[in-house]
């Protein structure tokens, strides 16, 4: 099926928990917008780096955080070359579970297409916004304010609303133009926070998934996350080979 299917899907919003909580986006029980839910959002772009956005989304809902999604045409391309998933509105749950490897917490999704979103609106209530992976394009969009889709929109509500931010840029080399707009970023008060891990955590012969995990515990530091994703410096020359 085409990983794109589904992008005109009906925008009736259900409770996730629900026997339709597959079709068209979806809400938890009782609705996103419910009175004490106050998600993060998540918005993954094109950029290479699926694993980044999977890591986080585990651990924010190994935090009992909720998640409000939203995932771009471009990142639906990104996800079936790098993972071999096809997103697609219509089964959302189906195939974030598939993507995630296991069941998500409390998440709500919302169409990239959908400009009446919740998340749309600064009236809506969010802790903030991690934009990862973040392609040069999408930084570029949110940085001038352009607000083509529902996740630069959505990023520039939150930055407007003085909400915290977190941009994850993954690309090699930059250009000048690209510096620019992280430069436009960080003064509009988001934290740019490149794909780049440490190796203190794991030592030099760190797996994949160790370096992985090790973006996704910072971006979750800069959001305030708790989390257990990499080994913290302890001030000990070599600790990480213990």
């Amino acid at each position: 099926m085409d990983p794109l299917q589904g992008e005109q899907a009906s925008k009736i919003r259900v409770p996730s928990g629900s026997a339709g909580g597959t079709g068209g986006a979806g809400v938890p029980a009782g609705g996103a917008g419910s009175a004490g839910r106050v998600p993060w959002i998540v918005g993954v772009t094109g950029a290479s780096g699926t694993p980044y956005a999977a890591a986080v989304l585990r651990g924010l809902f190994d935090a009992g955080v909720p998640v409000d999604l939203v995932v771009s045409r471009a990142a639906r391309l990104t996800l079936l070359d790098e993972t071999g998933v096809s997103f697609r509105d219509a089964h959302w749950r189906d195939d974030l579970t598939k993507w995630l490897d296991r069941e998500p917490g409390d998440v709500a999704y919302w169409p990239a297409g959908d400009l009446a979103a919740g998340p749309s609106s600064g009236s809506y209530p969010a802790r903030g916004m991690l934009v990862v992976p973040a392609s040069t394009a999408a930084c570029a969009g949110i940085a001038i304010g352009l607000s083509k889709d529902l996740l630069q929109r959505a990023a520039e509500v939150n930055l407007k609303e003085r909400r915290r931010v977190v941009v994850v840029p993954r690309e090699t080399p930059v250009s000048r133009s690209h510096l620019e707009h992280l430069i436009a970023l960080v003064d509009a008060g988001a934290t740019v926070l490149p794909a780049s891990p440490g190796f203190y955590g794991a030592g030099a012969g760190a797996t994949a998934a160790q370096l992985v995990d090790f973006v996704a515990g910072k971006v979750l530091d800069a959001a305030g996350v708790p989390h257990t994703l990499f080994t913290r410096w302890r001030g000990e020359l070599g600790a990480a080979r213990d």
